[in-house]
């Protein structure tokens, strides 16, 4: 059984969101340091004004970057030429590589050769969206730590930008805007307009940006920090530091979900971190666990978590020190679905459980909403009909919180399911299209692993570790599913070996190694 995703309790979500657009016009700015027939080519293909980014390697043809397309910019190969043009127009390139156009948010990274030549560009286009924040303008409000996590591209740092110009204009706070790579607030010596009255402090070298953040603090009073991107262990710490003075803290950080971060040794103080403790008999016996367990280091620094998920679309977690134990825990735990409708309005619905649905089984009470990818309908009603189940088989997959597939179809990858596991929707793959096979499915998705094979599965990865660090060069565990997995890997690395994962599902395992 696959169960490649964390469930989400999607709901359709509108592309037509209606917000007002900052400088929409700023587009020409990127367009005019490009070589002439490039940028001629954008103009035609960028009609609905939503290009993300150009990208020019050298040796192979200009693309431009939208949402839903990739498209080649006619059949002229990038010259060394044309790199030159553009870099002669913009920026200097800071330490990571960065640069961007005076008084705009477009940013231009580079890739360099051995000798440090520049041989290709990612241009992206900066956009300041009014609205955004509106999705999270309430837990911002709070006075809590905020932390916003999501892929690269799907709008950190425009709700971030946004946030900055919120909290200092409406709310009248006194709001620092750390901007390491001028994304936030844009290139040159005067912030864009898009982050209002709030100040920005711009970082020399990346390697410095948590000696500004304390600075900022230090040395200029805010009530607010925003931060873009934390990603090393001293920029975790300074945000600890922040939050022990008693300035709020609204950032951002690597990692797609609240379990990933969990797992990032370098950042999962930012939520509390997690260690190893021992239970005596008696507790473990009241809590009916293994005496081993995983608890939560600390008192997380951020208050809430919020996974975008989408544009426009997020899961919040109001209370991160609960998230955190609930997920250490294998409880579940509530959270919060919210996205903005084609009028701007902030829709909200309780998410199921953060577990697992990220590791839980689902309860018989919660109507699975199923998306079939090569199964038969009848077959699936059937099974449904004797285990007494609240199945609805939807046509579409945005309205789905689960798709059903065989693993001939999984192994293919077609569009359709990776259009799933980007949306976070959990793809359980069968090894055929049978009644029995749908039925075991069922059971699966409702009852999940149980306990006591928790138990075992860490009992078998501690007694593992202890050969590994006693000399035995590599252990393999049993295979397991991905929650199992993912808790085996914290146990790896709270005790300092290695651990990687191997194998194809059903029978992927974790393998410890000594460091």
């Amino acid at each position: 059984m696959l169960i490649l995703s964390q469930d989400v309790d999607l709901q359709p979500i509108s592309q037509e969101v209606i917000l007002q657009t900052v400088n929409i016009d700023d587009i020409q700015s990127l367009l005019g340091v490009m070589p002439r027939h490039i940028a001629s080519q954008i103009a035609r293909e960028n009609d609905n004004g939503n290009l993300l980014e150009i990208v020019l390697d050298l040796g192979r043809l200009p693309e431009a970057r939208f949402p839903d397309r990739e498209v080649f910019l006619g059949d002229r190969e990038v010259s060394e030429e044309d790199i030159q043009y553009v870099t002669s127009r913009i920026g200097a390139f800071s330490g990571d590589n960065r640069a961007g156009l005076t008084r705009t948010l477009h940013r231009i990274s580079a890739i360099r050769n051995r000798e440090g030549k520049i041989v290709g560009l990612t241009c992206r286009v900066g956009r300041a969206v009014m609205g955004t924040a509106r999705i999270i303008q309430d837990l911002v409000e709070t006075g809590k730590n905020v932390l916003l996590m999501g892929p690269p591209g799907i709008g950190k740092t425009t709700i971030l930008r946004e946030t900055a110009r919120v909290l200092a204009d409406d709310a009248k706070k006194r709001v620092i805007v750390v901007d390491t790579s001028n994304e936030i607030a844009g290139d040159g010596d005067i912030p864009h307009p898009a982050i209002g009255h709030a100040r920005r402090m711009q970082v020399p070298t990346p390697t410095l940006q948590h000696a500004v953040m304390i600075e900022a603090v230090e040395n200029h009073m805010p009530e607010v920090i925003i931060i873009d991107e934390i990603g090393t262990s001293l920029e975790a710490d300074a945000a600890r530091t922040i939050a022990e003075r008693g300035v709020q803290l609204v950032g951002t950080a690597h990692g797609n979900s609240l379990e990933n971060l969990l797992m990032n040794p370098t950042l999962s103080d930012l939520i509390g971190g997690i260690q190893t403790v021992t239970l005596g008999d008696e507790e473990a016996r009241r809590r009916r666990t293994q005496k081993s367990v995983l608890e939560r280091k600390a008192p997380p620094t951020f208050d809430i978590v919020v996974e975008i998920q989408e544009r426009y679309k997020v899961l919040v977690h109001p209370d991160c020190k609960l998230a955190v134990d609930s997920l250490l825990h294998g409880q579940r735990t509530q959270s919060e679905i919210r996205w903005l409708d084609q009028n701007g309005n902030v829709i909200r619905e309780q998410s199921i459980a953060s577990g697992e649905q990220r590791g839980r089984p689902a309860s018989k009470k919660q109507k699975l909403r199923v998306y079939l990818f090569g199964i038969n309908r009848p077959i699936l009603e059937q099974a449904a009909n004797e285990k007494g189940l609240d199945v609805d088989i939807v046509n579409d997959l945005r309205y789905s919180n689960l798709l059903i597939t065989t693993k001939n179809y999984f192994r293919r990858k077609p569009q359709t399911i990776r259009d799933a596991e980007m949306q976070g929707i959990p793809v359980y793959a069968i090894r055929g299209n049978s009644l029995q096979q749908l039925r075991h499915c069922l059971d699966t998705i409702y009852t999940g692993p149980h306990d006591e094979m928790v138990d075992s599965a860490l009992d078998e990865a501690l007694h593992a570790i202890e050969d590994v660090k006693n000399g035995r060069g590599e252990v393999e565990l049993s295979p397991q599913n991905a929650f199992i997995r993912k808790l085996q890997h914290m146990l790896a690395e709270r005790h300092d070996v290695i651990s990687r994962s191997s194998g194809k599902e059903p029978e992927r395992r974790v393998r410890i190694l000594n460091q």
